[in-house]
């Protein structure tokens, strides 16, 4: 089996006292939090291990969930456009929980996904949902993207 390409850290910069990352996903610098440090790990990891396009990655993106707009931390899109999956990102010392795969399961409900990603940078859980044989199943890590001919 080939060895995956390893990518670097996110950039980081000091910007009069606050410290920023580069999110290439969005093509901007963002402060630098413990979850946002996470995301774009997770990112990094997306686009250089597993080859999902950066473009394809869509970060803080509102939807409308019963009447109220929520954030997912990450949709990533397949070629034709259409949600492939949902990453949810926690600070490191939070712990991926029952509550965690709740709240992305909540965001799903609007966004119909096959894959969930939930990661505290630490810990990941990847879940596969089957729409039509009404099942989940956790995978042992992320699938890579997959180009449609």
């Amino acid at each position: 089996m080939a060895t995956k390409a390893p990518y670097t850290s996110p950039a980081t910069r000091d910007n009069g006292g606050r410290r920023e990352v580069f999110d290439p996903a969005r093509r901007r610098w963002v402060a630098l939090t413990p979850e946002e440090w996470v995301r774009q790990h997770t990112i990094m990891r997306l686009h250089h291990l597993f080859g999902y396009p950066l473009e394809l990655m869509q970060v803080e993106g509102s939807i409308a969930l019963n009447g109220m707009s929520r954030r997912c931390d990450i949709v990533v899109h397949d070629a034709d456009g259409s949600p492939l999956m949902i990453v949810e990102c926690k600070k490191n010392d939070i712990p991926i929980t029952q509550r965690v795969c709740d709240q992305a399961c909540r965001y799903n409900t609007v966004l119909r996904v096959p894959l969930l990603l939930l990661t505290n940078g630490n810990q990941q859980v990847v879940l596969q949902i089957d729409y039509a044989g009404n099942s989940i199943r956790q995978l042992p890590d992320i699938p890579p993207f997959q180009k449609k001919c």
